[in-house]
This record gives C-alpha cells, sequence and structure tokens, in this order.
C-alpha cells in the first residue's frame, strides 16, 4: 500500500517517527507557525487557544500544600496515598453513584492525566502481544496524549471522525461492522464531554462501546476531563454504566483530573479508575518509569476532590460565558450550546475553512483561536473532520470573552 510520510491510504499512522519527522504536530506549533509573523488587528489581542482555566483556583489549596511540605523530603506513593484515593473514591461514589469502588484496586494517582492517557498505552498492548499489527483506535479530533501513547508504543493509530453526522462522537454501529479492525485493537479512547465538540456519551453509547471492548478484548479508555464543566445536565460516567453491568469494571478505565475541574492545570494532579486487573499492570510500569504526584500536591489534592464548593462557582462563571455565546453567536457558524466542556466549535467553512478564518480573525481583529484541522488527522475515509472549523476555548473572564465573541461574529457579517 502506497505511504505518505507514516500514513497509509487507510487513515492509519505507525511508528514513533511520526512524532518526529512532521506527520504529527503539536496544534499549538502548527498554530505558532501559521501566526506568528501576522501582527495582531486589534490594539488588545485576546488569546482563546489554550484550554487553560482562568477562573480562581480553591483559596485553600495553598494552606494544604503548606500542611505538607516536610512529604518534600520523601518518594512519593507512586499509587497515590491513601488519603488521596480515599478522597477519589468518596468523589465517585458522590458524583457517579458508585459506591463500592475499591480506593486499593481500582484507582491509581496521576501526575495530571496526560502522562496516564499516554502511558496506558502500554500495558494496552501488553494485553495483545500476539497480535500483528496492533492498533489503538481514538476519536477524531483527538488529544495529542492519545496518539502519542499509540505510536511510542508501536501501535498503528486509527482516527475515527466524530462529525455532526455522528454527533460528534466515533460511529460505533460503522466501528462494529470493521471485525478486521476490532480483532487487533488494543485500546479505543473517547472523550466525553468531547474536546472540543462538547458532545456527551449517554447511557446506551457507553454501553455499546463497552460491549465491543469486552466481545473484541480491548482496552476502552473513557477521558472524562471535562466532566465536571456544564450548563445544564451533569454528564453520564462512564463507570456508571459499567458499574450496573455483571463485569462490573472489566476492560474499562476512566480518566480525570483537577485542571479543569477545580482551574488547577498546574498542580498535575490526576488520577484513572476501573478494571483493577489492568491497573495492577499499570501501577507497576508507573512504579517503573513514569512522575509521582508529589506529597504536598497529593495532599492539596484530596482536600479538592472533597470540595465542590469552588467547582459550583467556576460552573457558575462558565454558564454566563455560554449565555453571552448564546446571545452573540445563535445563528451563526452552526452554533449550539455544548453539552459539556468549555470550548465552542464553530463552523467556518463559508469562509475556506478553519485555517482561513483563523489568519482572518488575528490579521483583522485580534482573536486568536486554532483551526480545527490542527486538532484532528484525516480519517479513514480521507477527510479531516475539523477542516472547516475553529476550536474557541472560553477560558477568559467572562467581559474578555463576550469582546472576543462580539469580534468573532463580525465575520459572519
Amino acid at each position: 500500500m502506497t505511504k505518505i510520510a507514516n500514513r497509509d491510504m487507510a487513515g492509519m499512522i505507525r511508528g514513533v517517527a511520526a512524532l518526529t519527522d512532521g506527520t504529527i504536530r503539536s496544534p499549538f506549533t502548527q498554530i505558532r507557525g501559521l501566526l506568528d509573523h501576522i501582527p495582531p488587528g486589534h490594539a488588545r489581542p485576546i488569546e482563546l487557544t489554550i484550554g487553560e482555566p482562568r477562573e480562581p483556583m480553591p483559596d485553600f489549596i495553598a494552606a494544604k500544600i503548606a500542611e505538607a511540605t516536610a512529604s518534600f523530603g520523601k518518594y512519593p506513593p507512586i499509587k497515590g496515598s491513601s488519603e488521596l484515593r480515599a478522597s477519589i473514591a468518596a468523589w465517585i461514589s458522590r458524583r457517579y453513584g458508585v459506591f463500592d469502588i475499591d480506593a486499593e484496586k481500582e484507582i491509581l494517582a496521576l501526575n495530571g492525566s496526560r502522562e496516564g492517557l499516554t502511558f496506558a498505552c502500554m500495558p494496552a498492548l501488553g494485553r495483545k502481544s500476539r497480535i500483528e499489527r496492533p492498533a489503538i483506535l481514538m476519536c477524531n479530533p483527538y488529544y495529542s496524549a492519545y496518539v502519542a501513547g499509540a505510536l511510542g508504543c508501536g501501535a498503528e493509530a486509527v482516527f475515527l471522525n466524530a462529525t455532526h453526522e455522528t454527533g460528534f462522537l466515533p460511529d460505533l454501529e460503522a466501528l462494529s461492522a470493521d471485525k478486521a479492525l476490532l480483532v487487533r485493537t488494543a485500546a479505543l479512547f473517547i472523550g466525553s464531554p468531547s474536546n472540543p465538540q462538547g458532545s456527551v456519551a449517554d447511557c446506551a453509547y457507553i454501553a455499546r462501546a463497552l460491549a465491543l471492548a469486552r466481545r473484541y478484548d480491548f482496552m476502552l479508555f473513557f477521558d472524562e476531563c471535562y466532566s465536571e464543566i456544564y450548563t445544564h445536565e451533569a454528564p453520564t460516567g462512564a463507570l456508571t454504566v459499567a458499574a450496573a453491568t455483571p463485569e462490573r469494571f472489566r476492560n474499562l478505565v476512566v480518566f480525570n483530573s483537577l485542571s479543569k475541574r477545580s482551574n488547577l492545570p498546574g498542580m498535575r494532579s490526576g488520577f484513572c479508575a476501573g478494571d483493577a486487573a489492568f491497573l495492577d499492570a499499570f501501577g507497576e510500569i508507573r512504579n517503573m518509569c513514569a512522575p509521582q504526584v508529589p506529597g504536598p500536591i497529593q495532599h492539596a489534592s484530596a482536600a479538592a476532590w472533597s470540595d465542590e464548593a469552588h467547582v459550583e462557582t467556576a460552573r457558575q462563571a462558565y454558564r454566563t460565558k455560554f449565555a453571552a455565546a448564546d446571545e452573540l453567536l445563535t445563528g451563526h457558524f452552526g452554533y449550539c450550546r455544548p453539552a459539556g466542556g468549555f470550548c465552542l466549535w464553530l463552523d467556518v467553512s463559508h469562509l475556506g475553512g478553519g485555517a482561513n478564518a483563523a489568519v482572518t480573525l488575528w490579521k483583522s481583529f485580534g482573536v486568536k483561536v486554532i483551526p480545527g484541522a490542527f486538532l484532528a488527522q484525516p480519517g479513514r475515509d480521507g477527510r479531516n473532520p475539523g477542516e472547516n472549523y475553529v476550536r474557541v476555548a472560553l477560558v477568559q473572564p467572562a467581559a474578555v470573552v463576550r469582546e472576543a465573541l462580539e469580534r468573532i461574529v463580525q465575520l459572519s457579517a
């Protein structure tokens, strides 16, 4: 089959070289290449590219870190302290109604969810070591940790387009018909709420994905890092669905973190939970090569998972921002308030696609956004599902977001 760089004609990419030869590049590297030579067209530029929450972090975090400063003098437990894992288990019970999760065997602390999502590909491939040409599947657009983990382990990265027609989630019906692919699948990454589209998987969708994982014995990795940012209904969790099945968490691991939930991206503190046998193997790999969460950070993280007041305060701030989006963007760019997350996924096909629109927004109005194609790859049908979109991260203060949206809407005039 003819190859272009490290990509085959079915939209699959394999080999760690793809991470270094330009086949796969960070969206932020790409946006710098696109815009850094262009001066902003406004005296007050507005940055809406990076998904870095700007809401206030919990006011007790600094004090909690100070309480445990002495633990900087010890190697922190790789699995997470008993205090931290108990706090996460209690949060899972409150949030998802899963009251019997085993904090010792079914939860691991992570140095931010990104490292966990990447390293988890290693034991996922280890489970399928006898399969030729193992594949790791991922929603497309995707989070860069998914593809880095897949390619770093030598698996084929297979991109499952998540489009308007599929509800901005991978088409599981189409996937279920591809048995040749499923038998060599080691893992499937799905984000819910999805980034950047903000779609939420319902119970039926999660159950179907889990059934596929069990039928073909691959790992279902559910990225729920935006689970606590919503303006109406709380998104369904994969643990809730799995807990109601006889197999419980078998073949499932969910990932979450404090970055978005608690406005603590700099803490680098997250967790994964689910399949105990998988987490046992994963924990052993992490014990050899993964970064620990520092002791004081674990102590502060336990306090953060135990508090909901600061989460609701931030959620209300996002409601204000989305109210502005409703007011200013309804009827433009195919806008519809997303079910979760803090990003807008705007259709700018009438402006020549995402890259052209991003240049125009920066050059004419001083607003910096990410072209959707930078967050995705051509899928198995050859189409890049982000080509006609831009992602707008509503992370600035409400007044700044409103001003940015007022500038953006001028593109549709």
